[in-house]
């Protein structure tokens, strides 16, 4: 096998064809894999998969893109998890849209990073207008700025740092109030800001999931009382769990009495933005400090695209330095639009352009009726749960999100029912037949669809569902045999 020429691969005048063939090679591996995938996963197990990877010798180039596509097929695209498949029903990921995966094919090549005007040029305006048309969308005002992020948990902390240099008081004094069911993400920004353990405080949340009013009121007042700070007030619209959505309105007239920063985190209900139906969901949204919208879960953009927004650009001046090689100060007062000076990250993809390339081709409200459609799915598989006497389900879904627990007549002991349900989704995920998500209630072990494919249809809930439920009765039929 003859050595390549290392010049040979970069990516310049000389090479355009070269590009030109070695990527379509790429796409149509890709392609023939989506044709012909009739599973979401194919089972493969770690132990099974990792000594393969292991074996693969990188001090040993194949001098060949189709080798090491053929080699790419065996170790990757063969048993990647597919998020396109009607039966993949598990976490927040969604099918893409190909208008995004042409702007992934761009923006990979020209390779612009938008930390500087000087390396970005036309990328940082269409970047600043996705985030002026974000904002218009929100209703946050003119004076509203914002920043495209790695994804909700950046935009979180990114959100929650700014609100600490607003709240100017030591962080032993700070406190951050969000419902018991909010993202994770809170508890690792306040960690990650220096706040002790105790600075985040948990609201409960009503039969619905979402955060009682009444509480955080309560736990407001508190908080004045004892003489410490709240620093930010956290409602989540679209919960992972379970898609909903804490009252927005009543959360942002607390905020304001209390004058605390309210940010609103729509990382997952932020395609109600665009949705011709359902966007009085988000109404009081607009009265929020700071909000996380991820268009890589109901825009249908590919990972990452997210981005935090805020009310008043100048707050995003917590988050500013001034590098002399990078962006002086003296660019800012030339008003030359340096992104950097607003963003956690220095190096950064030029993502905006996958969401631009969606609107441009299909609009806000075609992406707005893709989720229509998969929350209106969501409303009839809640039915079909509802009227199912093997299943339990946990409340009715805002979104596009249904928590449930397979529930055997023969079965008392809320253990079993765990581990039977526990074992019912890791043998589906082994079969490869259809992926669930799972979690907890009540910390008892619950079952998850996470629904954003508009193709997956009422016959594929119900097939899944007889799946899982075979499952189950296979484990408590096993452990019955055993017992006796």
């Amino acid at each position: 096998m003859s050595l390549l020429a290392p010049r040979s691969q970069l990516l310049n005048d000389l090479n355009a064809e070269a590009y030109r063939r070695s990527v379509a090679e790429g796409v149509e591996r890709v392609a023939e894999r989506l044709a012909g995938t009739a599973r979401p996963f194919t089972g493969v197990a770690p132990d099974q998969l990792a000594p393969h990877i292991t074996a693969v010798d990188l001090d040993r180039p194949l001098y060949d893109s189709a080798a090491a596509l053929d080699e790419l097929d065996a170790l990757y695209l063969r048993d990647a998890v597919y998020f396109h498949h009607p039966r993949y029903l598990a976490h927040l990921n969604c099918p893409v849209v190909i208008p995004a995966l042409v702007g992934e094919a761009v923006l990979s090549a020209v390779n612009s990073s938008l930390d500087t005007w000087d390396q970005s040029a036309g990328g940082t305006l269409i970047e600043r207008r996705l985030i002026d048309w974000t904002t218009e969308r929100i209703g946050l005002g003119e004076a509203a700025d914002g920043v495209f992020t790695s994804g909700g948990t950046q935009s979180n902390l990114h959100a929650l740092l700014l609100a600490r240099e607003e709240a100017k008081a030591h962080p032993n004094r700070l406190r951050i109030f969000a419902s018991d069911v909010s993202h994770f993400s809170v508890r690792k920004a306040a960690k990650l800001l220096g706040l002790g353990p105790e600075a985040v405080v948990a609201i409960p949340c009503d039969r619905d999931k979402r955060l009682q009013t009444v509480a955080l009121a309560n736990e407001l007042e508190r908080c004045a009382a004892d003489g410490l700070v709240p620093m930010a007030v956290v409602a989540t619209a679209g919960t992972t769990d379970f898609g909903s959505i804490d009252p927005l309105p009543e959360v942002a007239r607390l905020a304001e009495s209390y004058g605390t920063w309210m940010h609103v985190d729509a990382a997952y209900g932020c395609g109600l933005l665009a949705s011709p139906t359902r966007r009085s969901l988000l109404d009081g949204i607009e009265h929020a400090d700071s909000v996380t919208v991820d268009y890589h879960k109901s825009f249908f953009q590919p990972v990452s695209s997210s981005a935090v927004l805020v009310k008043d650009a100048a707050t995003l001046r917590h988050a500013t330095y001034h590098a002399d090689y990078l962006n002086p100060r003296r660019m800012a007062d030339e008003r030359i639009p340096n992104q950097v000076d607003k963003s956690l990250q220095t190096t950064r993809r030029f993502d905006a352009l996958k969401l631009w390339m969606t609107l441009r081709v299909m609009g806000a409200d075609g992406i707005g009726r893709l989720f229509d459609e998969v929350c209106d799915l969501t409303a009839r598989a809640w039915r079909i749960l509802a009227c199912d006497p093997r299943y339990d389900v946990v409340v009715e879904p805002a979104l596009s999100t249904l928590v449930f627990r397979y529930i055997p007549d023969s079965v008392t002991d809320p253990a079993r029912i765990d581990r039977a349900n526990l074992y019912a989704r890791k043998a589906l995920f082994a079969s490869g037949d259809a992926v669930v998500a799972g979690t907890t209630v009540g910390g008892r072990h619950f079952l998850k669809f996470t629904l954003l494919n508009p193709e997956t249809t009422t016959d594929d809930i119900s097939a899944v569902l007889d799946l899982v439920a075979g499952h189950a009765e296979q484990f408590l039929g096993d452990r019955l045999v055993h017992a006796s």
